[in-house]
């Protein structure tokens, strides 16, 4: 008895897990050397589902490596994210459900070879 009264403290301080079915998506068209749109608006601790589509017949990614570290990434796909990016294979999508981080702005590009240089870049802000 004593020792659940110690831990209660602890439950009180855990964050709450998201409601993920609430989660707003985002959509975007990963295509050759082209994000669609370019640039993403979240607000700041909301919770999203980004849903990367590839639509080309290459593959491409999907790299922000300072949004995924500053963001909340759900347990289930932070494996999806690796090296702060997301591989989607040609003709595949992929989900990432995620919590928006502090305000600030956040650079996006593809990191295959010359994807970036060639435009595949944009930007995330969050409010």
């Amino acid at each position: 008895m004593i020792r659940n009264l110690l831990a209660l403290p602890l439950l009180l301080l855990a964050p709450a897990q998201p409601d993920w079915s609430q989660a707003q998506t985002l959509t975007v068209n990963l295509s050759n050397y082209d994000f669609d749109p370019e640039r993403l608006q979240l607000q700041s601790g909301r919770p999203y589902r980004l849903h990367l589509v590839n639509t080309s017949s290459d593959g491409h990614n999907f790299a922000a490596p300072n949004f995924f570290r500053a963001a909340t990434i759900a347990p289930g796909d932070r494996e999806r994210v690796k090296k702060g990016k997301v591989e989607v294979h040609a003709g595949e999508t992929a989900d990432i459900r995620l919590v928006a981080p502090a305000a600030g702005e956040y650079k996006l590009h593809c990191s295959h070879f010359m994807h970036g240089p060639m435009g595949m870049k944009g930007k995330i802000v969050v409010q």
